[in-house]
């Protein structure tokens, strides 16, 4: 009955003018980092935190009892910001009429509601039992109960589907949204819509989902988790402005969702509304004063559009609030922008400072995070001997998988400076030293090192090595085979179709990785886009693909405008490539052709 009346109500008040009701799905998506209260958790604190977290300014407790045969119910409101209770409301209803006293007090509380799902009570026990069970098979019975005893309450078939789809029934899901959609206008517009929202994500079709989320917000102009759904859809498939927009409603309709603005900040960054993205990092500033993510987001979106300074500063700010936030990372991070403008000896004062807080915390990776930095400053074969030499202690002790990772990465460095035999050996080590955290690069090292051989050829061994569930892991590692080899047009097409999947990118390094695909078949304008911003470290910081983007990124875009026939522009990018690319030069000859470009 708990749950019956929370959900009743809540859906009630979803169409009363001047009331938004917080779903369920809002607040408990702060579950993740408060820990899950089971809803049968006693007392008002399983989910009034979340309220107050998701900009509730007025919160419901309810009770109720069973009395003469009758139920009595009472709601009391409290005002979030005074802590004070403003109102009590109350109803009674013969013993079992749940929705006839859940819809008493939402009628209480607003002129004009909507219908709940279903006017029937088994319909609505059976559903309510169905969700509250642990028990999968039983859960799956009173489910379909519930459907048997009103075919037109959507709720038991969507929450019916995902229980199949977290069992890994996706058929059998597909199957029962299917079942739903056949009831045609017996069910509502806007509940078919969600549903297809629902369909979409089984069939992992994006650009449906994203079709189905815009339809739902245009017929329920209030739900803000379907209009931050319909952002963060939108920002995977790069249409920014779009993402922004979306974002900017679900931050008006929930303006302590914290999350959405982190999120606006970078969709409007690359939307080219900078300032938009600035100002809702600073909302997100002032919600969270104590909470240093949001100075690290605005170092990402001054980083990405070029503000380095700006970049450098915010990380350091961050680093200072919060060491903890990333591990030391974002004095990484602040280096890292430091040396993307050219001042070499200023970001390996900051990398040290980084490598010296990594020491002081007792990081056993310490001269791995050395390596890594040797190599992204330019000294590349100095970073090859470190690598090698900590690959070498560390792989018959506790650090065993992290000598694998190791191996991988100093197989793609070799395989950079043309040294296929060499990457031969540290593949296979790699691969010997494998466990369940590094078995996945180290599989792609070994991929990548095989000998050369058509696109064809490297295509069926794609499909041979990386079968079922790994397609991203395929496409990208295809990817990095061809450019590797020299094989652009046929690197273009997974690259292009990663970009266009529009699932969160796995690796930063992919706008870039297009671009270069892209300018080495003659498609500048595909690729000038690509190349308008930096990509920010992810939160593990430098990793084995970053010598893919750093520093071509800059080579590229020396390209890029020489082709378009800005000669300054390519100059100067062409210059910072070789001030980052060392003395040890790749395989590619990039630095002979930018500084024949340079002259």
């Amino acid at each position: 009955m708990g749950r019956a009346f929370s959900g009743i109500i809540t859906a009630e008040l979803s169409g009363a003018a001047g009331i938004h009701s917080l779903p369920p799905s809002l607040l408990h998506g702060f579950d993740r980092g408060l820990g899950v209260r089971p809803i049968s958790a006693p007392g008002i604190s399983s989910e009034r935190t979340q309220a107050l977290l998701a900009g509730a300014q007025h919160i419901g407790y309810g009770d109720y009892a069973i009395r003469g045969g009758r139920v009595e119910v009472r709601l009391t409101l409290e005002d979030a910001a005074t802590g004070k209770m403003t109102k009590v409301i109350s109803t009674s209803a013969p013993e079992g009429d749940v929705l006839g006293a859940a819809t008493d007090l939402a009628r209480q509380m607003a002129g004009r509601i909507s219908p709940y799902g279903t006017r029937s009570a088994q319909a609505l026990r059976a559903y309510v039992a169905g969700t509250e069970s642990s028990d999968p098979a039983a859960a799956e019975v009173a489910l379909n109960l519930a459907i048997a005893a009103d075919p037109d309450f959507a709720a038991p078939y969507e929450t019916l589907a995902q229980f199949r789809a977290q069992s890994g029934d996706g058929s059998g899901a597909l199957a029962i949204l299917e079942q739903a959609e056949a009831r045609g206008k017996s069910i509502p517009e806007v509940t078919r819509a969600r549903l297809k929202v629902l369909a979409a994500e089984l069939r992992g079709d994006r650009a449906g989902r994203q079709e189905a989320l815009a339809s739902v917000v245009k017929l329920d102009p209030g739900d803000s988790t379907s209009w931050r759904a319909l952002g963060e859809q939108a920002y995977n498939r790069h249409q920014y402005r779009l993402g922004m927009q979306a974002l900017q409603r679900a931050s008006e309709l929930e303006p302590g969702d914290f999350a959405a603005l982190n999120l606006l900040g970078y969709a409007a960054a690359y939307a080219g509304e900078l300032e938009t993205g600035m100002a809702a990092l600073g909302r997100y500033r002032t919600l969270r004063p104590n909470d240093a993510n949001a100075l690290d987001s605005m170092g990402d979106i001054n980083l990405a559009t070029g503000r380095l300074a700006a970049a450098e500063s915010f990380y350091l700010q961050a680093q200072k609030k919060d060491r903890n936030l990333l591990s030391d990372g974002d004095l990484l991070k602040a280096a890292v922008a430091r040396l993307m403008s050219g001042d070499v000896t200023g970001a390996d004062g900051l990398a040290k400072q980084y490598l010296d807080a990594r020491t002081a915390a007792k990081d056993p990776l310490v001269s791995y995070r050395q390596a890594e930095w040797t190599w992204i400053a330019g000294h590349r074969k100095a970073a090859c001997r470190q690598l090698a030499t900590f690959a070498a202690g560390a792989q018959d002790g506790p650090l065993r998988e992290v000598a694998s990772r190791a191996n991988a990465e100093l197989t793609i460095w070799s395989l950079m400076l043309g040294d296929r035999p060499a990457a031969v050996n540290t593949a296979r080590q790699a691969l010997a030293l494998a466990g369940p955290s590094s078995v996945g690069v180290a599989v792609v090292a070994d991929f990548l090192a095989q000998p050369p051989a058509s696109p064809q050829e490297w295509a069926v061994r794609a499909e041979r090595r990386f079968a079922g569930g790994q397609a991203a892991i395929k496409d990208f590692a295809l990817a990095g085979a061809l450019l590797l080899n020299r094989q652009f047009q046929a690197a273009q097409l997974p690259l292009q179709q990663m970009w266009d999947n529009g699932a969160p990118a796995a690796d930063e390094s992919l706008p870039v990785l297009l671009a270069w695909a892209d300018l080495e078949i003659d498609h500048s304008r595909e690729a000038a886009p690509l190349l308008r911003f930096i990509p920010a470290l992810n939160a593990t910081g430098l990793g084995p693909f970053t010598p893919f983007y750093l520093p071509r990124l800059f080579y590229l875009r020396g390209l890029a405008a020489e082709r378009e026939g800005k000669r300054d522009e390519a100059r100067a990018n062409y210059g910072l490539f070789l001030k980052l690319s060392g003395p040890d030069p790749l395989m590619w000859g990039e630095e002979q052709s930018a500084q024949a470009a340079s002259r």
